[in-house]
C-alpha cells in the first residue's frame, strides 16, 4: 500500500528541500513543518527564477501551489 504524502513529507522535516511552484519559480529552504492541507513552512528560503535569486527568510507556502518537492537527503517526492 502506498504511503500517504504527508507521511513522506514528515520524514524530511528539518531537511533542505527544493520546491517547484505552479508559476515555475523554485523555492529552496529547510522544511520546518506542514499541515493536513500540505501547506509548508520553510526557513532560510531562497526563491530562484531564470532572472534572479533572492533570499526570503521564513515563508509559508500554500500546498495547492506546489507542483513537486525534491528532498536530496530524504528521497521523498510529492507531485500534484
Amino acid at each position: 500500500m502506498p504511503e500517504a504524502p504527508t507521511y513522506l513529507l514528515e520524514r524530511v522535516v528539518q531537511q533542505r528541500v527544493t520546491l517547484l511552484l505552479k508559476d515555475s519559480r523554485q523555492i529552496t529552504g529547510k522544511l520546518l513543518g506542514l499541515d493536513e492541507h500540505m501547506n509548508l513552512v520553510l526557513d532560510d528560503a531562497e526563491e530562484s527564477t531564470p532572472e534572479l535569486t533572492r533570499h526570503l527568510g521564513r515563508v509559508v507556502l500554500r500546498g495547492s501551489n506546489v507542483v513537486s518537492l525534491h528532498a536530496p537527503q530524504g528521497g521523498a517526492a510529492k507531485s500534484a
